[in-house]
């Protein structure tokens, strides 16, 4: 590596935040990303293992010990180069990525991690500002086409690769802006849209045709999935206008909590509640915006999305924002020689955390409260209890169940599946958990139960994240192209 002994001589160097009271003002991305030389010195920091594991820690198997010397030695141009061959979207990854690349460094058995993401983000930030980052037209065109359903990172990915060697390719988004839940999931504090936006344009002028506001399949009446579609393209329409067709959709089933007093008026998915900020961000004008404004929040979940839900509603204003999670706290450092390279459970603070947030561990919810005269069939409050697990159950703590005032409650506790109605208006298998049912393997992987109809991402295998989402749609890419042209030169 570009400097032997850096691993000894340099420490981790965190990236930045603006403080708490300026960036709650606003939706704007806080972070501060490493200058030029802090990203070197970083850089330097990367041993030269035998084995290095966060390559295999990666999803997209970032060629990262590469790109880190490539970095030190101030070769930036074909730093990217190396960054794009396995990550379409680094600028994606860079920001909302968790980094398991970083879980599995070698240099993290006991020590530090070196510091992979903020790297990554250093890398792409500066080819778009240089202008390294250009559209890759085909040569030549291959007269095939390809429908891609959702315009998430797997489907974004999927159409960038396709469009790459020569196919025709549109995506079908069913909201009026592309990015899937990259737009509509993510606040806008944690990545900006404009980042999705450029890539558009990229896109389109590799010869990718984006139709919003369409629909493709059915659509429950009660769902409370966001869709703002004014057309609709039937499976059957889409089998014959195309000779590919590949389903890239999110898991947005939300998980419910049917408790009592479930349909009280303030009990909502944060699925809803997101979406509806990010809209607003982008110019919408909403009527009825779920707001935390004045309100004791009450978030049930611990993940990303209830952290996100934390966020927002700091930044609404909330009296108050506590967060429920089922699982006993973890603890605050794991203990690396029995976990590594493997991802670790500890307590995880987010960002959003930090902005004002009760946590509370090992509790669950029991009965959403309404209140009285004018707050009638209005939740005000809800009924928890402290829980403990004995031999994988959960077990209730006698006498210790709680009243918490909550105007707001927003349920973020997993997504269960994709929306059924889409598979099903295609006819798909789906497995026990309600994906689509398609294996992994080289070329023949990604394909349905129905000919020429392929799966990629979160409709595949469930909730995931956004590194996974961009490597199912890679290797679908690979796995269409190889079925239309009987062979494929796109990478694995």
């Amino acid at each position: 590596m570009g400097k032997v002994t850096g691993f000894m001589e340099y420490e981790r160097l965190e990236e930045g935040y603006e403080p708490v009271p300026q960036r709650v003002k606003n939706y704007k991305e806080f972070v501060i990303g490493l200058n030029n030389d802090q990203a070197k010195v970083q850089a330097a920091r990367c041993m030269d293992c035998g084995t290095p594991f966060c390559n295999s820690g990666c999803p997209v198997n970032n060629i990262i010990p590469d790109f880190n010397d490539l970095e030190y030695r101030g070769d930036w141009q074909n730093a990217i180069t190396v960054l794009h061959s396995t990550n379409n979207f680094p600028e994606f990854t860079g920001r909302i990525c968790p980094a398991p690349c970083e879980a599995a460094c070698t240099l993290n058995v006991n020590d530090d991690a070196v510091g992979i993401k903020s790297i990554e983000h250093a890398i792409i930030d500066r080819a778009w500002a240089e202008g390294w980052v250009t559209p890759q037209v085909p040569a030549t065109k291959t007269g095939k086409t390809v429908a891609v359903v959702g315009s998430g990172p797997a489907g974004l990915a999927a159409a960038q690769q396709l469009a790459r060697v020569g196919h025709s390719v549109t995506v079908f988004e069913k909201n009026s802006r592309i990015g899937g839940l990259l737009r509509y999931g993510i606040p806008d504090f944690k990545m900006e849209k404009s980042h999705i936006d450029r890539r558009i344009v990229q896109m389109q002028a590799e010869g990718v045709t984006f139709k919003t506001s369409t629909l493709v399949g059915a659509w429950p009446a009660d769902s409370k999935v966001t869709n703002d579609a004014k057309a609709t393209v039937t499976a059957d329409e889409l089998k014959a206008q195309f000779d590919a067709v590949i389903l890239t959709g999110g898991s947005e089933q939300s998980r419910d909590l049917p408790v009592p007093g479930r349909e009280l008026e303030g009990v909502h998915f944060a699925m809803e509640f997101l979406p509806q900020q990010n809209k607003v961000v982008a110019g919408d004008k909403l009527k009825g915006q779920l707001r935390a404004d004045g309100k004791h929040v009450v978030v049930i979940g611990g993940g990303d999305t209830g952290s996100d839900c934390v966020g927002t509603s700091n930044r609404h204003g909330a009296a108050s924002v506590t967060q429920f999670e089922l699982l006993p706290m973890p603890p605050e450092h794991e203990n690396k020689p029995l976990v590594w390279p493997y991802w670790p459970t500890k307590l995880r603070t987010s960002s959003s955390h930090e902005e004002g947030c009760d946590r509370e561990f090992a509790i669950a919810t029991k009965e959403f409260i309404g209140g009285e005269g004018k707050d009638k069939g209005k939740v005000k409050a809800l009924k928890a209890v402290r829980v403990e697990w004995q031999g994988g159950m959960m077990v209730e703590v006698p006498g210790s169940e709680q009243i918490l005032p909550a105007d707001l409650v927003l349920l973020a506790m997993g997504f269960v599946s994709p929306v059924a109605s889409v598979l099903d208006a295609f006819g798909i298998d789906k497995d026990a958990r309600g994906n689509a049912r398609a294996g992994t393997e080289d070329v023949t992987g990604y394909a349905t139960n129905l000919p020429k109809v392929f799966a990629a991402g979160d409709v595949r295998r469930g909730q995931s994240l956004v590194v996974w989402a961009i490597r199912e749609g890679r290797q679908a890419a690979r796995a269409i192209d190889a079925h239309l042209m009987g062979r494929s030169d796109l990478p694995r």
